[in-house]
C-alpha cells in the first residue's frame, strides 16, 4: 500500500483555527481552559483523526493507498477480521474456517447474523460476485494480483479463460464458501484479514449506479455506499472531512463504542500538528520533522514512534535515458548517505535501507546489500560516458506534495550534486497528478514508498513483475519473474526464502528502484484514545477503539 498526501486547498481558509489559538488555549489553563473539539468528542465518543490526503476513491477494488484503506476498513468487513493487539486473523463474516491437509483448500463458514447496511443478508454469493468483479479485466484493478494464489485467478484476469466457474471460488451454500489455491500460500489468511482487494462489495448497489465491472461507478458517495462493516458512510465533503457513523446492522455492534469517526484530509503536516495542538484532532497521520525533538523533550507521552512495515525508495523510469543505463542508476544509489539522512534529517528512528525488503520480515533479511561508495559511483558514471558529471543531462526528481518529501529530495539533490556533479531539478505535484505521471511513466526519477500488505517478503518483491500493476518503472527481467513464480510454488519455508534472496539480488543489481530508508510511524496521539495498539501494518480495528477523558496531554 502507498502512503501519501495531496493538496487540500479548503484547509487554507481554516488555518485561523489552528494558528495562534493553540498557545492561547493551552497557556491559559489557570484562567479556565476553553473547550475544544476533542473535549466534545471525548464525551460523545467521536474520534477526530488526521487522514493525510484526500482519498482517491473508496472503492476497495480500485484504490491502492493507505489513506483510503483506513477508511474502507471501517465500512467493510471481509471473511476475517483482525486482533487489535497483534493483528492475527480472527473471525469476521466467517465465524470459523477449515484448511485442508495439503494447505490448498480453505472452507469458510459464514455467520448468519452478518448484514449489509441496507439490511440485506451477507452471503457466500456476495464474496463470489465480489472476487469475480476485481478479477474481471475491464475493471483494470491494480490489486487483482492479490488474488492470484487462487486457482485460475490469474488466467481469468488475463483473459485466458472466460468462465469464472473455473476459478477456485465456490459457493457450497448461502453460508459456506470455499477457496482452492494453485499452491499452498502461507500468508493467505493474513491478507484476507486485512487487504481491501479481499473485501466484499454489494453488487446490487453497484448495478444501481453504473456498470460494476467498469471504473467511474458512483456507488461510493455518501447516501449510496452500502457496506457491511462496523460503520456506515455518513458524509464525504471533498478536501474537508469524511464522517462514518456506527452501523446499526453490524453483527458485532455491541462491541463498537465509538459513535463516529471524522477523517480529516490535511495535506500539510505543519497544519495537522497545529490542529492537534489546538485540540482539533485526537490523532495525526504524521509529525513534522522539525517538531519531533520538541515533542520528545516536552510531550513525550503524545509522541509515538512505532515499527512500521514499509520502505521509502525512488523509482527510476528505465525506459528513458540516462536512467535506462543501470550504471547510472547504481551511481545514484551509491552516493546517498542514508545514515546521515535518517540521523540528521528524519530523526524518527528510521533505518537506512540498503535493500528493499525491511529486515526480519517473516524471518527474511536480504543478504545482498547496497553500500555508499562515491569512488565506485564516479567510476560507473564515467564508464557510462559522464566523467565527473560532464555531459550528463539535467534530470527531474518528482515528489508528491508533503514537506518531508521535499526536504528529503533537497537533501539527496545536494548529495548527487556534490558527489557526481550532476544537476537534478525537483518537481512537486499533487497526489492525483503525481499518480497519473507515475502510471504513464511521465517521469525520470520519482519518490515512492511501499507499506506491506501483509507480513511476508512477497508483498515487496512481487511488485516488480513484468507488467505488474504496481511496477510502473518500465523494468522487466524474466529470471526475476521466474523466481517470484517459483517462490509461490515452494512449500518449504526455508527454500522459499532462499528463492526470494535470489530475486532481490537481481533487483539490487538492476536497480529500477533505489532504496533509501525503512519506515517507522511517527505521529501524535492523545491519551484519551484507548484500544489503539502499535501494529506493524499500522492498522487499528475501529471496533476496539474508544475515548476516555483525561487531564494529560496539553491540558
Amino acid at each position: 500500500m502507498q502512503p501519501q498526501r495531496r493538496r487540500n486547498s479548503s484547509w487554507r481558509s481554516r488555518i485561523c483555527l489552528f494558528i495562534g489559538v493553540p498557545l492561547l488555549v493551552y497557556s491559559m489553563a489557570g484562567c479556565g481552559r476553553r473547550e475544544t473539539r476533542v473535549d466534545t468528542g471525548d464525551r460523545e465518543q467521536i474520534l477526530y483523526e488526521g487522514n493525510g490526503s484526500e482519498p482517491q476513491e473508496l472503492d476497495p477494488h480500485i484504490v491502492t493507498g493507505v489513506s483510503e484503506q483506513r477508511i474502507q476498513m471501517t465500512l467493510l468487513e471481509g471473511l476475517l477480521s483482525q486482533d487489535p493487539v497483534d493483528f492475527h486473523p480472527v473471525p469476521g463474516v466467517a465465524e470459523k474456517w477449515d484448511i485442508s491437509p495439503d494447505g490448498k483448500t480453505y472452507t469458510f463458514y459464514l455467520r448468519r447474523n452478518a448484514k449489509w447496511s441496507n439490511g440485506d443478508q451477507v452471503t457466500a454469493r456476495d464474496f463470489w460476485e465480489s472476487y469475480k468483479r476485481i478479477l474481471t479485466p475491464s475493471l483494470a484493478a491494480e490489486y487483482a494480483y492479490m488474488l492470484f494464489p487462487v486457482k485460475n485467478a490469474q488466467a481469468y484476469n488475463e483473459g485466458k479463460i472466460r468462465e469464472f466457474d473455473q476459478v477456485g471460488f465456490k459457493v457450497l451454500d448461502d453460508y459456506t464458501f470455499q477457496i482452492t489455491l494453485e499452491n499452498p500460500t502461507p500468508y493467505l489468511l493474513s491478507v484476507i484479514n486485512y487487504h481491501s482487494s479481499w473485501m466484499p462489495v454489494h453488487l446490487p448497489t453497484l448495478r444501481k449506479y453504473g456498470d460494476p465491472y467498469m471504473r467511474g461507478n458512483k456507488w461510493t458517495r455518501a447516501g449510496r455506499f452500502v457496506g457491511n462493516g462496523p460503520f456506515v458512510l455518513a458524509k464525504w465533503r471533498v478536501n474537508d472531512v469524511i464522517v462514518v457513523k456506527k452501523s446499526p446492522t453490524y453483527w458485532d455492534r455491541d462491541r463498537v463504542r465509538l459513535n463516529e469517526i471524522h477523517f480529516l484530509p490535511i495535506e500539510s503536516d505543519e497544519t495537522e500538528e497545529r490542529a492537534f495542538r489546538a485540540g482539533q484532532l485526537h490523532i495525526t497521520e504524521t509529525m513534522p520533522l522539525t517538531k519531533i525533538d520538541f515533542y520528545r523533550a516536552n510531550y513525550p507521552d503524545l509522541l509515538h514512534i512505532e515499527p512500521y512495515l514499509g520502505s521509502y525508495f525512488y523509482r527510476c523510469n528505465v525506459t528513458k535515458p540516462p536512467l535506462n543505463d543501470k550504471r547510472v542508476r547504481r551511481a545514484l544509489a551509491l552516493t546517498i548517505d542514508r545514515e546521515s539522512l535518517v540521523k540528521n534529517v528524519l530523526r524518527g528512528g528510521q533505518l537506512p535501507a540498503f535493500c528493499l525488503t525491511p529486515p526480519g520480515t517473516a524471518g527474511y533479511t536480504c543478504r545482498t546489500q547496497l553500500h555508499e561508495d562515491i569512488a565506485e559511483a564516479k567510476r560507473l558514471l564515467a564508464e557510462a560516458g559522464y566523467p565527473d558529471g560532464k555531459g550528463f543531462p539535467p534530470i527531474e526528481l518528482l515528489y508528491n506534495t508533503l514537506e518531508a518529501h521535499r526536504i528529503i529530495a533537497e537533501t539527496i539533490q545536494q548529495m548527487w550534486k556534490k558527489s557526481l556533479g550532476i544537476e537534478v531539478h525537483l518537481v512537486n505535484q499533487e497526489w492525483k497528478v503525481y499518480l497519473d505521471a507515475r502510471r504513464t511513466l511521465n517521469y525520470q526519477v520519482c519518490r515512492d514508498s511501499w507499506i506491506g500488505d501483509y507480513v511476508d517478503p512477497n508483498t515487496f518483491l512481487d511488485l516488480w513483475l513484468t507488467e505488474g500493476g504496481n511496477n510502473q518503472t518500465g523494468w522487466s527481467n524474466l529470471e526475476y519473474d521466474r523466481l517470484i513464480a517459483e517462490a509461490a510454488r515452494t512449500s518449504d519455508p526455508h527454500q522459499r526464502l532462499e528463492v526470494f534472496q535470489k530475486a532481490e539480488a537481481i533487483l539490487l543489481d538492476e536497480l529500477p528502484i533505489i532504496p533509501i530508508y525503512f519506515y517507522t510511524h511517527v505521529y501524535a496521539r492523545r491519551p484519551e484514545v484507548k484500544g489503539w495498539y502499535p501494529t506493524i501494518l499500522d492498522y487499528h480495528p475501529c471496533q476496539y477503539v474508544y475515548l476516555e477523558a483525561t487531564t494529560n496531554g496539553f491540558h
